[in-house]
């Protein structure tokens, strides 16, 4: 009788067993099968490294030629060396400055040929405007861009992927300056000291406000112990 009892018991724990296995199973499968395709997709860089107190300068050029200069002579002044992320529109009308960003030892990044939305558009004109600012830039300066800073900051996993497909890295930015809003010089600086990091990816344009704001900001990055550089240097 105990042993017939024993079996009944070990016969009912063991299909317990064996259900609460497959049940696991089944719920936790969705869970690890969108575990394994997040860790797989595409994804941009926010910012770099955290094990240095290093920061990028991450500037976006479609307009603003005429704060260039200005932003340069201050670079060289404390000999920094920036990423600028050109436009191929942009850089067709200013060959010579461009060219000069370049010699100064700047990196370059790309930053699409006539500035769309890329979620707006398919995936191979999101080639189409990468492929012609890249062969564009090629032209003028000798250099290959291999970093994407989509406009706008918009991006989907097309976007990505377009990018990814031709070579890139997709670089966003955990610091913006909004300066295209044309802020007061010292709000522009207050944005980025309040939240300075390592690897922190700085976002700026070629404005009035940051031209005015480097030489005082540059300043107090390096004051507060930081290194201005390019974001490939960061990314290491």
């Amino acid at each position: 009788m105990i042993v017939t009892r024993v079996r009944q018991w070990y016969v009912i724990f063991a299909a317990g067993v064996f259900l609460t296995i497959a049940m696991l199973a089944g719920l936790l499968q969705p869970l690890l099968s969108t575990t394994t395709s997040s860790q797989n997709k595409i994804q941009p860089i926010f910012h770099g490294s955290i094990a240095e107190p290093k920061v990028a300068f991450a500037c976006n050029v479609f307009w603003g030629e005429e704060f260039l200069p200005d932003m340069l002579q201050t670079l060289a002044a404390n000999n920094i060396h920036i990423t600028f992320f050109i436009g191929g529109s942009w850089a067709k009308k200013y060959p010579e400055l461009l060219a000069d960003i370049a010699n100064k030892g700047h990196e370059l990044g790309n930053h699409t040929y006539s500035h769309p939305h890329p979620n707006a558009i398919s995936k191979e004109q999101n080639k189409e405007q990468i492929q012609k600012t890249e062969t564009l830039v090629k032209e003028i300066t000798g250099l290959t861009t291999k970093l994407y800073a989509p406009p706008y900051g918009e991006y989907n996993d097309m976007v990505l992927n377009a990018a990814n497909e031709l070579g890139y890295t997709t670089i966003m930015w955990s610091i913006d300056t909004i300066d295209w809003k044309r802020p007061p010089p010292d709000v522009l600086k207050q944005r980025v000291t309040k939240k300075i990091h390592n690897g922190a990816i700085i976002l700026m344009h070629p404005t009035a406000p940051t031209a005015k704001a480097l030489p005082d900001l540059i300043k107090e990055i390096n004051q507060s112990g930081y290194t201005i550089t390019t974001v490939s240097d960061i990314l290491k």
